[in-house]
């Protein structure tokens, strides 16, 4: 089977606590951080985009898998926020990281869950003997529309993993897969809007916990796992809520979530949410344990994995920064004029 050679994760150093927002809107800030579960958000640079946190999140995922990039044999980015309509990302991933030109790249756009359905394709030019080596990225700088609720968590940052089914070069076996899809309009942005619409209460109900929990049950199904049999789970994340109300309609205790449920302090990342809280987990997870993803993507899906840790995770441990440690380490603080600068939604002319 197909497993994690490495990752690789960036979330930028800028933050905008959820006090600021509510002080531009007049928002009660303590009923938006209790409604939400979010404290604060991170932003990106002003020199900061999909593309870049991109290759930083690839960069730490080749110098962790211990490979050489002219070894990969396909590139996926997926991204609600590709910075070019028509130029792929994933061209720019490749020359970055100097993964050469013998390989195929595109962009993937699945709302929150292109990054996953990335992964799965991997998993099947891998274990089919198409390439040796794959990477699938997910990273956004996401979009709100200033004054909407999805400002308070719309956030910035991305995370990379290298598929391959070598067991011994493997961190964890990707033990089998499951997906859930229909054509549910929860949340959408037309060609040339600034801003996504979204259904409001529309987004939760027939929209991400439909999914989820059907993506879930599918797995659970072609397995044969229950809830217990895993030490962790992860699940996309728009906000600090909607997770753990998902796990517990599934049976999954808040202590199995604790350590991927990174909203409240990061925000939402889309294409990145679902990923970097599985790369979260991995930092701290020990052989032998069971990890439960589901991600989710608004138009709507979900993919489902059942993912165990491998031996070889503890050779690789220490090699790249940490997820606590990009969350905790240096940050910088933020008001709502420089957050919008940085979003480039002050314009000169």
């Amino acid at each position: 089977m197909a497993g994690i050679i490495g990752y690789g994760a960036y979330i930028p150093c800028y933050r905008i606590k959820a006090e600021e927002i509510a002080r531009v809107w007049n928002d009660d800030a303590e009923s938006i951080k209790k409604g939400l579960n979010i404290r604060e958000k991170s932003v990106p640079g002003i020199d900061e985009d999909a593309a870049t946190i991109a290759v930083e999140a690839a960069r730490n995922a080749v110098k962790h898998a211990g490979i050489a990039a002219t070894d990969l044999g396909a590139i996926y980015v997926g991204s609600e926020s590709h910075p070019y309509v028509v130029k792929p990302t994933a061209t720019i991933v490749s020359q970055a990281v100097g993964a050469g030109n013998n390989l195929t790249a595109a962009d993937l756009e699945f709302a929150c869950k292109a990054g996953t359905a990335g992964i799965q394709m991997l998993m099947g030019m891998t274990e089919s003997g198409m390439i040796k080596y794959g990477m699938a990225i997910g990273a956004d700088t996401s979009q709100g529309r200033p004054g909407d609720a999805l400002e308070y968590t719309a956030s910035a940052g991305g995370a990379a993993f290298i598929i391959g089914k070598e067991k011994s070069e493997q961190i964890a076996e990707i033990l089998a897969t499951a997906s859930f899809t229909s054509d549910t309009p929860d949340f959408w942005r037309r060609e040339g809007a600034s801003f996504p619409s979204h259904g409001g209460r529309f987004t939760g109900e027939p929209a991400y916990f439909k999914h989820i929990t059907s993506a879930a049950n599918l797995l659970f199904e072609k397995t044969g796992f229950k809830p217990s049999d895993f030490s962790h789970a992860v699940f996309h994340q728009p906000n600090g809520k909607f997770p753990l109300v998902v796990a517990k309609q599934l049976g999954f205790s808040e202590e199995q979530v604790r350590t991927g449920l990174l909203t409240p302090f990061i925000g939402n990342t889309y294409s990145g949410a679902s990923l970097l809280g599985l790369a979260a987990v991995l930092d701290k997870a020990r052989p032998g344990e069971k990890i439960f993803v589901t991600s989710f993507g608004s138009g709507a899906g979900s993919d489902s994995f059942a993912i165990e840790v491998a031996e070889g995770i503890e050779g690789k441990r220490g090699r790249i920064s940490s997820i606590d440690g990009m969350i905790n380490g240096s940050k910088i603080y933020v008001d709502y004029s420089v957050y919008l600068r940085n979003r480039n939604s002050i314009k000169k002319s």
